[in-house]
């Protein structure tokens, strides 16, 4: 019996020192403090992840909208369906990223609502305008334009966390759609000095170059640096006003300038980076050779 009872005193001994234990850590709690007991957060509701989503189905939608005033000849419609697709496009990747509700689903999905919205639609809808005229040579500038489109997305989602994220690879895809779109709606509202005859030629080569310079390696500013959360200079705020005014006073002629000079920033950049360089390596030239 004895090494019974000696197990229930080592029990007993070990449940006491314990209860001491607890009361001395409840003892150093502050008695003044009111602060109540902070719950554990709450999972957040799988509900939200709809909420990029759903701009990245809107944006869908006005690509296909925008194919099916083609097939109707409301070509001006077609063109405003692509830049609110843009829009939207723009939006629902900040959406995801202010709300922390990125997912690998979203980003599948985002790329390929933009296959369509500005990949297949203003191909489409620049071969049904204009394009269908040229014969053969119109829809192989339209598939050069739709291919073009496709590579582009497949390579930014394979160098993702690779290139710089101030500088695109390549002229974006909404970019490229907005600027053959642009031209679209600005030619289809007569507010463009071109003549008829010569329309169907000036579109072949924006849409081939469109389609080339997607491909190609030249850097095109993001924006991504840009973090609307923070602050901001006071001239952001100056050329925002600005470019309000200038778009609402004529939209078309507005928005298919800002894309031209975006559309060609890519190629300047690299002259200038080209000249700097050139300018040092034969400054550095000279140095050494001054130097013997």
């Amino acid at each position: 019996m004895l090494p019974r009872r000696k197990f229930r005193q080592e029990r007993l001994r070990f449940l006491r020192n314990r209860a001491v234990r607890r009361d001395d850590w409840d003892s150093n709690d502050d008695p003044n403090d009111d602060d109540p007991i902070m719950d554990p957060p709450r999972p957040r509701s799988k509900g939200i992840y709809l909420l990029p989503n759903a701009f990245t189905t809107a944006a869908l939608f006005c690509g296909f909208f925008a194919i099916v005033n083609a097939m109707n000849h409301r070509f001006e419609v077609a063109a405003i369906a692509i830049f609110a697709s843009l829009v939207l496009d723009g939006m629902d990747g900040r959406i995801a990223r202010m709300t922390n509700t990125q997912s690998a689903f979203g980003e599948q999905y985002d790329s390929l609502a933009d296959m369509v919205s500005f990949g297949v639609a203003p191909a489409l809808v620049a071969y049904e305008w204009v394009l269908k005229d040229l014969g053969k040579w119109g829809w192989l500038a339209a598939f050069t334009y739709c291919a073009g489109a496709a590579l582009r997305l497949a390579r930014f989602n394979a160098n993702i966390g690779v290139v710089d994220k101030k500088f695109f690879q390549g002229l974006p895809s909404p970019a490229a759609a907005a600027l053959l779109a642009g031209f679209i709606w600005l030619a289809d509202d007569n507010k463009i000095p071109v003549k008829d005859s010569a329309i169907p030629l000036v579109t072949f080569f924006i849409t081939i170059y469109a389609g080339l310079t997607m491909v190609s390696n030249a850097r095109f500013y993001s924006g991504k640096a840009l973090d609307v959360r923070y602050r901001v200079p006071f001239w952001v705020m100056v050329l925002l006003i600005l470019g309000f005014v200038l778009i609402s006073s004529n939209p078309p002629l507005t928005l298919f300038g800002v894309f031209v000079v975006y559309a060609l920033s890519g190629y300047v950049l690299w002259l200038w980076e080209r000249a700097t360089t050139g300018r040092r390596v034969g400054g550095e030239t000279t140095a050494v050779h001054k130097s013997e």
